[in-house]
């Protein structure tokens, strides 16, 4: 829930407040329910509030503890915070409020940054001292709630988005070819702390910084599993695997209902929203809302998959909204969403969420959803290749099963002055899978899918895509203490059935045979799939645009080719060349940069 900004100054200045206004107005989608601007000494922050728990007005922020000195801004939820208030109030501390918010001022002051080993869920928070002038920012285990930095001599500025921060104006708005690199070869995405701009920075996930009054600052990573089998599991058999499994699951779908409004599910029909669904009602959980989204069909491509959630909506007896989009609206809707995006995401359902999340939020303020458990529980197709390459080849293999395009290919693509002079990203994925803490090879990639490409693609999605419309989505597949325990999983129950293995064997106690062995499905978007009329359109107009001649990110011999084929260029993924590109120049000119 909400967006959080804010500035600190480091040159002796005050901060500037007007500026932090501003990119509290660019969250303002994110908190429609309420608003503030603290300022005191080098500090200011700002906060647009959703109103998820607590709803009165003694849960606003900026919240300022006058006891402990403390002032705080918040994004996300704490799932656990009633536990942790009881334990707090028997620690002597007072409350005024029932929010998660306060909890957070409190457990700061009683345990300072290890607070963030206590709390379950997901969360970015910026933290005030008032007798030093020290700035604690936080963010979450798995980089669900976002926290973006703009440094400049002098001053921090950091905020929920980028565009929020290019909003307060000031900022080094050129690319940065390692960033593009790396969104060309990965789908695009941009591991943190990097984003394609060269003046803005992300906190890293499982991060905390403490920034003091002179610029320096200390960080650490406080979270990190280990992908390896344990002691505590040795013996376990597969059907102890499936329980354990699905008691985590249980567990985390749990933790997910604490709100003081009604939470929804988007239901795919898939595996993983529809164990959600089934948890759920098994939790006693009547007329839960559940939202679907299909599009018209293109090119002889289906463009849903009602067939299988309104098969779990039915035995779920859930109160099922179906949207259907219009291939015309995905055009239309293009732009919008783009406008959403804190950095650019090409994957086709970025339009299908911002889409179905304006029509969810108008029922409901929170909705639990189903990313993250592929790359968890090891469900796409090329894990199978990767599990039995010796440790020394797997960089190799994961390039070549992962990558949209090599090194070389970029160098046909881009202008030589956006071109680093090495393979950028095929180190960054050689030095991840160096580090220990993994088994095997599988492990390997499973730790680089789950924390750094799920992060800065799919969990960054779908926070952008919800939240845009005030809306908060919960991902009980990244619960903390359940991807802990698949990390250990033995692969091979992982890779069992065609991948997913054991969740498959955990949903065939709670769902239909028919969604827990359909074949994988994707959130279909025909009309960008194949370029349909209008989108197309839209593609041409912005790599013809005169800011894009002016940028000259490509080489034009290879755009004419491009555009000369629409449909036909793929990337080594499968995915449509023309529109990774053009998407990065859609978003580029969208936001006036």
């Amino acid at each position: 829930m909400c967006g959080l900004s804010g500035e600190i100054r480091f040159d002796g200045g005050r901060p500037d407040v007007a500026a932090v206004a501003r990119m509290n107005d660019r969250l303002a989608a994110r908190g429609p329910d309420g608003h503030g601007v603290w300022s005191r000494g080098a500090v200011a922050l700002g906060h647009r509030r959703l109103k998820i728990i607590d709803l009165s007005e003694r849960g606003a922020q900026p919240m300022t503890d006058a006891e402990e000195e403390i002032t705080g801004v918040f994004n996300g939820c704490i799932y656990n915070y009633e536990e942790l208030r009881t334990e707090l109030k028997a620690l002597g501390h007072r409350f005024r409020s029932t929010s998660d918010t306060e909890v957070v001022l409190k457990a700061y002051q009683q345990w300072g940054t290890a607070c963030v080993d206590r709390f379950l869920g997901m969360f970015a928070f910026a933290l005030v001292e008032h007798r030093t002038g020290r700035l604690v920012l936080g963010r979450d285990r798995l980089g669900i709630k976002p926290l973006y930095l703009a440094q400049s001599p002098g001053r921090l500025r950091f905020a929920s988005s980028l565009p929020a921060l290019l909003a307060g104006g000031d900022i080094d708005t050129s690319l940065d070819p390692v960033a593009v690199h790396q969104y060309l070869s990965w789908h695009a995405t941009v591991a943190a702390p990097r984003t394609v701009l060269a003046g803005v920075r992300k906190l890293p996930q499982a991060t905390v910084r403490v920034v003091e009054p002179d610029g320096s600052y200390q960080e650490h990573r406080y979270w990190q599993p280990s992908y390896t089998r344990r002691p505590e599991h040795a013996g376990m058999s597969a059907s102890e695997w499936r329980d354990a499994v699905l008691e985590a699951l249980r567990t985390a779908v749990r933790r997910r209902m604490v709100a003081d409004v009604p939470v929804g599910v988007l239901l795919s029909g898939g595996l993983d929203s529809s164990l959600i669904v089934a948890l759920l009602a098994e939790e006693g959980q009547r007329d839960l809302a559940t939202f679907s989204v299909g599009f018209e069909s293109e090119g002889g491509a289906d463009g849903d998959e009602f067939a299988y959630s309104d098969l779990i909506a039915r035995q779920f007896a859930t109160d099922h909204h179906q949207l259907v989009v219009p291939s015309q609206r995905v055009s239309t809707a293009l732009d919008a969403a783009v406008a959403a995006m804190s950095e650019p995401m090409m994957s086709h359902d970025t339009v299908a969420f911002h889409l179905l999340s304006e029509q969810v939020a108008r029922n409901v303020k929170v909705v639990q959803s189903g990313q993250g458990a592929d790359e968890v529980f090891a469900g796409y197709h090329w894990y199978p290749r990767l599990a039995s390459v010796p440790r020394e080849d797997e960089p190799d293999r994961y390039a070549d099963t992962y990558f949209d395009r090599s090194h070389a290919d970029l160098a046909e693509m881009l202008q030589p002055h956006m071109l680093p002079p090495e393979d950028v990203s095929g180190r960054f994925v050689r030095e991840h899978m160096a580090v220990p803490g993994a088994e095997t090879a599988l492990d390997a990639a499973l730790r680089l899918d789950t924390h750094v490409m799920l992060v800065d693609d799919p969990v960054k999605r779908v926070d952008n895509m919800t939240m845009d419309w005030g809306l908060e989505a919960r991902v009980p597949f990244l619960d903390h203490e359940l991807v802990e325990l698949a990390a250990a999983c033995p692969p091979e129950l992982k890779l069992a059935d065609g991948g997913k293995g054991v969740l498959k064997e955990a949903g065939r106690k709670l769902l239909p045979h028919e969604v827990v062995d359909r074949p994988k499905g994707y959130f279909p978007v025909p009309a960008i799939t194949h370029m349909a009329g209008p989108v197309l359109e839209r593609v041409r107009e912005a790599l013809n645009a005169p800011e894009a001649r002016r940028r000259g990110l490509f080489r034009d011999a290879y755009l004419d080719r491009l555009l000369a084929a629409p449909d036909r260029h793929r990337t080594k993924r499968g995915a449509n060349a023309l529109w990774q590109v053009a998407l990065l120049e859609i978003w580029l000119q969208t936001h006036g940069i």
